[in-house]
């Protein structure tokens, strides 16, 4: 099979595409022919030797951790049925034509959603309804969304009005903005006015123009000029580092203004929870209440090229990788 490697650390041009031996499922296990695999900003930083102490992976090895595809074979005791079934999972190795996966990380695609838009749902379908629970969201109120125009945040901003709350959301540039207006933010804010803080506490509004929650997916100086902007008893979800470092927060502040404070550890989910969300955020968007935003779709080939919009952040929302064409395989085939 062809698959997108990572043969060092370093910049994108260490990601080849090279021919690997398919991978063999195991009992419990399937193989998927891979439609598509989702990236996702952390997948840039691992590449480039970041984040060591968290993702302890060695090259060479095959980046991605999620994809949409069609099952193609069974491993041992794994019932018929799973054969020829469109499904999203969470995988190792992703960017690759094909990906083994437990039948117990997979999640059917509805009939009605395309496979591209399932593969962007993998991991920000799941984090951004996660968060939005974890936070507890409701028509009462105000939320402030860096990163607004991201993979994430574009869906963030699409839950969060859906719970008829006040949404800000916070970008950079015209384009950008008019996306996260498109997609139901009441208002916006570019984060290249110097500032903005200002102008998001106009726009937030209320006596003290301050948010109750803020989803924060940038980190680093944006997030930390966010907090202030925070509502005592409010609530603070520092989940995204794509600068480099997540928002450094006080927590000593935090407590005197009885601010909950949530980081990258709140979205990790147990087994039945990533189904539930999973299942949650694929029918939102069969039945055309949530809508991925997929800025382009690179080849396998073209990896270190997508690697390369990811980082420079100007595409809209998601970036995708193509695998194999969708196909239906014939029943009856084992590992």
């Amino acid at each position: 099979m062809r698959a997108a490697q990572v043969t060092r650390f370093g910049d994108p041009s260490v990601l080849i595409t090279t021919d690997l031996p398919d991978p063999v499922p195991a009992p419990g296990e399937v193989l998927i022919d891979v439609a598509y695999a989702d990236t996702i900003f952390v997948e840039t930083q691992i590449r480039s030797g970041w984040g060591g102490e968290y993702f302890p992976v060695t090259p060479p090895y095959v980046p991605g951790g999620g994809v949409a595809g069609v099952v193609s074979a069974l491993g041992p005791d794994v019932p018929a049925e799973w054969l020829g079934r469109r499904v999203i999972s969470f995988v190792t190795g992703a960017y690759a034509e094909r990906a083994v996966a437990a039948t117990s990380a997979l999640t059917v695609v509805p009939d009605s959603l395309d496979l591209l838009q399932a593969a962007a749902l993998v991991h920000d379908g799941v984090t951004s309804t996660g968060l939005l629970e974890l936070t507890a969201v409701t028509e009462a109120d105000r939320v402030l969304i860096l990163g607004a125009s991201g993979g994430m945040g574009t869906l963030l901003v699409q839950l969060a009005h859906a719970r008829g709350a006040r949404v800000v959301g916070v970008a950079r540039g015209e384009a950008k903005l008019a996306l996260v207006r498109d997609l139901g933010a009441d208002a916006v804010v570019d984060a290249t006015s110097p500032d903005w803080p200002a102008l998001a506490r106009h726009a937030l509004g209320g006596p003290d123009g301050a948010a109750d929650v803020v989803l924060d997916g940038i980190g680093g100086e944006l997030g930390a000029r966010a907090f202030p902007l925070t509502a005592d008893g409010g609530r603070f979800s520092a989940h995204g580092a794509p600068t480099g470092g997540f928002a450094p927060l006080d927590p000593t502040e935090a407590k005197s203004r009885d601010i909950t404070l949530f980081g990258i550890g709140d979205v990790q989910f147990s087994p039945s929870d990533l189904t539930r969300l999973t299942t949650y955020a694929l029918g939102e968007a069969a039945a055309g209440r949530l809508r991925a935003v997929i800025g382009e779709v690179f080849s396998l080939e073209e990896a270190g090229e997508a690697h390369r919009a990811v980082e420079g952040r100007e595409l809209l929302g998601k970036v995708v990788l193509k695998g194999r064409p969708e196909t239906q395989v014939p029943a009856g085939r084992r590992q």
